[in-house]
């Protein structure tokens, strides 16, 4: 199968005056990534709105149904260029406000779209329901990718949920603070490699209120090393999930395959 090429885009940083600015932003970043060949472009936590909001009711005032204004907007762009588009949004249902990453298609489509389960301290349990749906799946070019959002992936059974459903790339939009840069370091790669998957993780970057965001964007490989880093500040990378590599690793890494569920009940 042929490689599908993905681009990070990490940034841009701080919180947007307005909404049209991180459709601005992203249009431009949707330009840059099909010109370097990608298929996918994806973005980090919250970007539409930035991270940094406030409280719960400022949450609640940016927050816009799956197919709303803005989602409608991402949707042209991503079939203006012709490349799928992750995105991390405020997702407004009902009275309920989820942290939510949807996903377009070339065609300006959607594949998917799914709320945060994990939720990490106090600002983001007082301003959103948690998902609770664990897997959440869409196709692109015969890859099988799955969602996650920042805290989620490190869960090991979140990640293991998604190697067992079938997912060869899961993307992971991030808004994570600065002292926690072990997670992109380590703890991404690792768990590529133990759960025999390619992630792709995009990180906010640069300063908002009282939090500052580490960058470190990084698609790590099922073979454990990472095939595209960026920096601490705006970026944008571009590299490529291999099925050839990702088929050759599943067969000599055997974790998978020689799991024991008969034994695990016990321990839940």
């Amino acid at each position: 199968m042929t490689p599908l090429r993905i681009a990070l885009y990490q940034g841009p940083s701080g919180v947007p005056s307005a909404i049209d600015d991180s459709l601005d932003a992203l249009s431009a970043a949707a330009r840059r990534a099909a010109a370097a060949g990608a298929r996918l472009l994806l973005t980090n936590e919250l970007y539409l709105t930035g991270y940094a909001l406030g409280d719960a009711n400022a949450v609640r005032d940016r927050a816009e149904p799956a197919d709303g204004p803005a989602a409608r907007a991402v949707a042209r762009i991503a079939a203006e260029h012709g490349l799928a588009i992750g995105y991390g949004y405020p997702e407004l249902d009902g009275e309920a406000v989820f942290n939510s990453v949807q996903l377009f298609g070339p065609d300006g489509g959607p594949l998917a779209n799914y709320r945060k389960a994990h939720l990490f301290g106090d600002y983001e349990t007082a301003a959103f329901t948690p998902g609770a749906r664990p897997v959440v799946q869409a196709e692109l070019d015969g890859v099988r990718l799955g969602l996650l959002i920042c805290y989620d992936v490190e869960f090991p059974e979140a990640v293991r949920a998604h190697a067992l459903a079938g997912t060869d790339l899961l993307l992971v939009p991030t808004a994570l603070m600065r002292p926690y840069e072990i997670v992109p370091q380590t703890i991404v790669p690792a768990r590529a490699w133990e759960s025999q998957l390619y992630i792709a993780y995009v990180n906010r970057c640069g300063d908002e209120g009282d939090f500052t965001f580490a960058g470190l964007s990084c698609l790590a490989a099922p073979d454990g090393t990472v095939r595209a880093r960026a920096g601490a500040a705006e970026d944008l990378v571009v590299a490529d999930v291999d099925p050839g590599l990702l088929k050759a690793s599943r067969a000599e890494n055997t974790y998978l395959g020689d799991r024991r569920p008969e034994l695990y009940t016990s321990l839940t």
